[in-house]
């Protein structure tokens, strides 16, 4: 079984609860992998509360975000797979002589890709974005979409995409809890096909993609 490593930044007073799904799916038998830990930029927040009471080991990581100490903490948690659930942070240190690579590091984002991804596009802000673009009549829905991550924001390839309806009366935090909802549904299951490796693709070239 693989070992899989979280990175979920989640705030102060809370957040994680893709953190929790996944290990909740894993004790399911949903996820096949031993999920060792997860890392977070808040030393006490809300997912180090959720880790503490799963029991879970917890990687306080408040920077600097390099490519060295993103390299130490892979090699230190020995970890095949790296899920990114509501990180924040820049992520640098790809390399695929290593563990830690954009063939083993995969993310999911609670918007239509590529449009409404880049450097400042997570959470409430992708919301608000898609709402304007519906409210012009650029678009009819959004989407939950996952794809490996390379070290410019949100421009892996793309494995999974998933429609999400827009209500007409949608505020960016109703959008948001509606698309968590499908977010937590079918995270479990994509990623559990991301480190059985029935998804994969060569960390170079997007068009090796196999999902």
């Amino acid at each position: 079984m693989e070992k899989l490593l979280i990175f979920a930044s989640g705030s102060l007073t809370g957040g994680g609860s893709g953190f929790k799904n996944l290990i909740e799916a894993m004790h399911e038998g949903i996820l096949h992998a031993e999920i060792v830990g997860v890392v977070s930029n808040h030393e006490h927040g809300g997912v180090r509360e959720k880790a503490d009471s799963l029991g879970v080991p917890f990687i306080y990581f408040p920077g600097p975000w390099t490519a060295e100490e993103y390299q130490r903490i892979a090699k230190e948690s020995a970890a095949d797979f790296f899920a990114l659930s509501g990180w924040i942070k820049p992520i640098a240190g790809l390399d695929l002589d290593t563990s830690f690579n954009s063939k083993t590091v995969f993310n999911i984002h609670p918007g239509p890709l590529p449009e409404f991804g880049g450097k400042g596009m997570y959470g409430h802000h992708v919301h608000e974005a898609v709402l304007e673009a519906f409210r012009n009549g650029k678009l009819i829905s959004s989407e939950v979409c996952m794809h490996f991550v390379t070290e410019e924001y949100d421009q892996g390839p793309v494995f999974f995409r998933l429609s999400v309806p827009i209500n007409i009366n949608d505020t960016a935090e109703s959008l948001g809890l509606h698309v968590n909802i499908y977010e937590h549904m079918y995270q479990p299951m994509i990623t559990d096909l991301v480190v059985t490796g029935h998804i994969t693709w060569d960390g170079i070239n997007p068009g090796t993609l196999d999902s």
